[in-house]
């Protein structure tokens, strides 16, 4: 039902907001009558996608549960009622109606407002999502402590935009069903999970089967029918079959939930009054709202995928300067080498956990649709997927997020590397990430992979380093695992030939006197020039499992200090890996190990992230003058 205007393009001004602008905490929102909210929600979808405009960032999502947004914070009392947005980014408009509306141009921005729901950022934002599908978990955990504690407070999951189809959200709900908390699952179905055309008829259903005369019928039936079980198992599997006719609940009512739905996740009228009935309602609930992902601004409403997210809208600069020619990310050349790696190999078959768009997979695709299998957001199941096509002599290829993949780390070791398997694990996001800040950065890869036997560990310095990672790690015996940064490379010829790297061996940049600096994967351009402010040699390590020890050894007894740098965690990173070594051959020569530090590295530019750290070139500069004596080669 379309009440308001569709947006065609993204407001540049601030767009006039009366009743918005009265709203900063949601017990405002709740002084407004129920008449001014299809107003209200206007006015919020309009903020939204100019503040959006100005930061850049996710919005498809955000507009489509714009409705359910005020709605919930009308009828419930939060943040006294948890809320827990799943996936997170589908916050935003909550974001806006719960204190941070000014701050929302600068979401993502560093010191700005998180991409995500944060416990840190506001109370409102019961529980920190950025991966997904961990929402029903958590609110039932809120549920049972709330039990546990004597409170009132009412627990809600909204879980949508495919997070539903993780197992670990099927998990929750059996086990919700068997011990029966007091909580709510709402599914937002925007066609990015399970959906139904909905209609009048089913808004009407919805209505009655959440209101208090069909549930006190229901209840006084049960006790009725108690005494007698035949009658009583003979109504339950009548109930059941009537509302599985009429709706398409009935996966959740045999796993314990009372299901009310499908209903229009935009009509207002019908989402107070469910929710309003549901809110009295004791044990596990769950409410299927459909709703269309990108609603009210027309490009994103035909284009869902394309308009998940958006960069900024930068202003038109008319100039005389010839463009700049744009470089293929990482992500790029991997999908280009996947395409022309599956032309000579027919035995080659690409997964990816929901990340089709991200890892550049569109055209493999398409071109070779019987060898491309999306599992939607599963990443356990994709590597013991690979795993059992590998053991028939398939050779799998994974495409996942270096911060998803941590989800699968048991199948990683269990089901792949234990049995030696032939997988390759292209890698993208190693790394910070920028904006989407530390529930999304890559900073741990190298550590959790490092220590798994049997683990083939590369790390590109450029584009054609990728490209040729990746035919080494295809055509190598066992599991393999190449991890590139997020974004563009230093813009080096791509190789049109395929060529296999010897496996463990270095490559020498420059050579220089008394320090030695072993650069891993993307630190390549920062290393060389700290390289030339200290004339030190630089070696282009690419491998981090195994190492190249035989140019170790000769660095270390050739140099009187060696400086390892790595966008990873120092903790078990790859300069730990080359202290260990020289721990082993009882080699004394000084290190320095330059990477990410113990904490979790916030939202930002990704360079000022690094310059945060002290991965920036004046940082690793200051670092080795700090313990090094550069003029006289001596350790402090």
């Amino acid at each position: 039902m379309q009440t308001t205007p569709i947006f065609q393009e993204i407001p540049t001004k601030r767009p006039n907001t009366p009743l918005l602008d009265k709203v900063n905490e949601p017990f405002q929102l709740r002084l407004l009558s129920e008449e001014q909210l299809a107003q209200l929600s206007y006015e919020l979808r309009s903020y939204l996608l100019y503040s959006v405009g100005q930061s850049g960032g996710h919005f498809g999502a955000g507009l489509g549960v714009v409705e359910l947004t005020v709605a919930l914070h009308y009828i419930f009392n939060t943040p006294e009622d948890r809320i827990i947005w799943d996936v997170g980014h589908q916050a935003y408009p909550h974001k806006i109606l719960t204190g941070r509306r000014e701050a929302m141009p600068k979401i993502r921005h560093q010191n700005g407002p998180a991409a995500f729901p944060s416990r840190e950022e506001s109370e409102y934002d019961s529980f920190g999502v950025g991966h997904s599908s961990t929402s029903i978990s958590a609110a039932m955990g809120m549920a049972i402590a709330s039990k546990l504690q004597n409170q009132q407070r009412k627990a809600i999951a909204v879980i949508g935009d495919g997070a539903l189809t993780a197992g670990m959200a099927f998990e929750a709900l059996s086990h919700a069903g068997d011990i029966s908390p007091d909580m709510l699952v709402i599914l937002n179905d925007n066609d990015m999970a399970i959906s139904n055309n909905v209609g009048g008829l089913k808004n009407h259903l919805a209505r009655i089967l959440s209101g208090k005369t069909y549930n006190h019928v229901r209840d006084s039936s049960k006790k009725v029918l108690s005494s007698t079980p035949g009658l009583m198992e003979f109504a339950k599997k009548t109930e059941e079959h009537v509302k599985g006719l009429m709706a398409p609940g009935t996966l959740f009512e045999e796993l314990g939930f009372n299901y009310i739905g499908p209903i229009d996740g935009h009509d207002l009228p019908t989402l107070l009054r469910t929710l309003e009935n549901m809110k009295e309602l004791n044990g596990p609930q769950f409410l299927h709202v459909v709703t269309k992902k990108g609603k009210g601004f027309a490009p994103a409403e035909s284009q869902p995928i394309a308009y998940h997210a958006i960069n900024k809208i930068a202003p038109k600069i008319t100039s005389s300067i010839q463009p700049v020619i744009n470089k293929p990310k990482y992500a790029n050349v991997f999908g280009q080498w996947i395409c022309d790696m599956a032309e000579v190999e027919p035995k080659l078959v690409a997964i990816t956990p929901a990340m089709r768009e991200g890892s550049d997979l569109i055209k493999f695709s398409e071109r070779f649709p019987e060898r491309y299998f999306d599992v939607a957001i599963a990443e356990q199941h994709a590597v013991t997927l690979a795993a059992g096509l590998a053991c028939e002599g398939v050779k799998p290829v994974v495409a996942i997020y270096s911060t998803f993949l941590q989800r699968a780390y048991d199948q990683l070791i269990h089901d792949v590397a234990i049995q030696n398997l032939d997988v390759l694990f292209a890698i993208d996001r190693a790394g910070l990430v920028g904006e989407d800040g530390a529930t999304h950065a890559g900073s741990f890869d190298l550590s959790f992979l490092r220590c798994i036997p049997n683990m083939l560990i590369m790390a590109p310095s450029n584009e054609n380093e990728l490209r040729q990672m990746l035919y080494t790690g295809f055509i190598h015996k066992g599991p393999v695992s190449v991890r590139y940064p997020r974004g563009t490379g230093p813009g080096t010829t791509i190789q049109t030939e395929m060529n296999s790297i010897p496996l463990g061996k270095s490559l020498t940049i420059r050579s220089g006197k008394k320090i030695a600096i072993l650069s891993f994967g993307s630190m390549l351009e920062t290393a060389q020039m700290v390289a030339t402010k200290l004339d030190a040699t630089l070696v282009d390590m690419r491998f981090i499992k195994p190492l190249d020890t035989q140019c170790i050894l000769q660095l270390s007894s050739s140099h009187s200090l060696l400086v390892t740098l790595e966008e990873n965690v120092v903790a078990g990173g790859a300069g730990s890996g080359v202290s260990e070594y020289l721990s082993e051959q009882n080699i004394n020569t000084p290190i320095i190990h330059c990477g990410l530090p113990d904490t979790f590295v916030p939202h930002g530019k990704p360079n000022d992230l690094l310059k945060e750290c002290g991965l920036d070139p004046e940082g690793v500069l200051a670092r080795v003058e700090k313990y090094y004596d550069v003029d006289n080669a001596e350790a402090s």
